[in-house]
């Protein structure tokens, strides 16, 4: 251990340890996208089923129709569900493989 608390394992690699920050900075953006995907998406997921569910809730209708409507509520849900946290996943990664630009302030090297 070093005096402030860190191992020395934890610099391997770099003499600064700026790979291991780097490192650790990554999987900090990694766990808060998956955190912000997840709860985007149980968002989305809970209106469209209240939308789709509300009617049967609120309208006199038969057992049958109301059934049908928390079936394709549900399933509608689970569809919206998986495809939110799967595009906002695919649209971090996307954004993290694409090269920054090489001065600060810019957005391409010939403006």
């Amino acid at each position: 251990m070093s005096n402030n608390g860190e191992s020395r394992d934890s610099y391997r690699g770099s003499g600064d340890g700026t790979h291991a920050r780097r490192a650790q900075a990554r999987r900090d953006a990694v766990t808060v996208e998956i955190g912000y995907a997840l709860a985007s998406a149980a968002f989305v997921a809970a209106v469209a089923f209240g939308v789709v569910t509300g009617p049967a809730l609120f309208l006199d209708l038969s057992s049958g129709t109301a059934r049908a409507l928390v079936t394709s509520g549900g399933a509608l849900a689970a569809v919206l569900f998986a495809l939110r946290v799967a595009t906002v996943l695919f649209r971090f990664r996307h954004e993290a493989a694409a090269p920054q630009p090489s001065q600060p302030g810019r957005t391409s090297p010939d403006s």
